[in-house]
């Protein structure tokens, strides 16, 4: 009988060709991301006297009143957040973030006398400057880089202050838009909030999608045919986990179903149907991996 000779491949080369084509990919989507936000913000709104928030939002003052090149102030500013992001938050985080935020200090550079595409329309420039902004930004950090330090600075100091994240960004960004009415009025500063909030909304929806998930936890006393039902006619499968009243000390079966947004009327409509008094907690999932997510056509 011959004998078969055991394969001689190394298992990891193909891991570190994905890994090292993964990098590649983030590397490409973070430079694109800042190529997109520079043109936001040198064909849109720079133009028409209209701020960012953050860091982008200082060095645009700055740039306004010493006559420095916008790229040269994002890059030089940003420099303590990237050190504050590498120290708190990670080296690979800082890194792709030094990338993005080095490729919007060029991209406005290269961008800078490109001709604006609106003039005069305050509201259509902020809506148009934000969406744009936005996404570029968003493309950034759903590939694990930032173009803003000041982001990683309400991250500091929401570990050192009794306030959240998103509550220090705001906190931060109304100083930068205080500053921000010096250069351009009132009106400006106005525009330049709004634009900042347009681009912040556009920056959920690239990171989670337009569709995201959410998850439903269900206590009731039909689990099997709610589980059944969920499954049969909305084509997702759910677990169970044991609970246990707190004042009864009754045993009941806690039912986890992850589904996507378009289907929350659908479950709703379900539990309703089979148990009105069942206890519900919905939440939303920032991202589904793993497991078996996919579905069956709802009937």
């Amino acid at each position: 009988m011959q004998q078969v000779k055991a394969s001689t491949a190394k298992p990891g080369k193909p891991n570190k060709a994905n890994q090292l084509a993964k990098i590649v990919s983030r590397v490409l989507l973070i430079v694109i991301g800042a190529a997109i936000a520079a043109y936001g913000l040198e064909a849109v709104l720079i133009p028409n006297r209209v701020s960012d928030g953050g860091v982008t939002g200082l060095s645009i003052v700055g740039s306004q009143l010493f006559g420095m090149p916008l790229g040269l102030l994002i890059a030089i500013i940003n420099v303590p957040f990237v050190w504050l992001g590498y120290k708190q938050i990670g080296k690979s985080f800082a890194l792709y973030s030094m990338l993005g935020i080095a490729s919007l200090a060029i991209g406005t550079t290269l961008m800078h006398h490109i001709p604006a595409i609106i003039e005069g329309d305050t509201l259509l420039v902020t809506v148009v400057g934000g969406i744009i902004i936005g996404l570029g930004m968003g493309i950034a950090l759903r590939n694990g880089g930032a173009l803003d330090g000041i982001d990683m600075l309400a991250v500091l100091l929401s570990r050192k202050l009794p306030f959240g994240t998103s509550d220090l960004i705001l906190f931060l960004n109304t100083f930068v838009f205080i500053v921000v009415s010096f250069v351009f009025g009132l009106q400006g500063a106005i525009l330049s909030a709004l634009a900042y909030f347009i681009a912040s909304k556009v920056i959920h929806i690239v990171e989670e999608g337009l569709s995201g998930s959410k998850t439903f936890k269900i206590i009731t006393n039909r689990p099997e045919t709610m589980v059944e039902t969920i499954r049969d006619r909305l084509g997702r499968g759910a677990t169970y986990a044991d609970a246990y009243g707190g004042y009864s000390n009754e045993q009941f079966k806690e039912i986890t179903c992850v589904i996507n947004r378009m289907e929350e009327s659908k479950i709703k409509e379900i539990i309703h149907e089979i148990d009105p008094q069942a206890f519900v907690v919905v939440y939303d999932v920032a991202e589904v991996r793993g497991g078996n997510f996919k579905k069956k056509d709802i009937h």
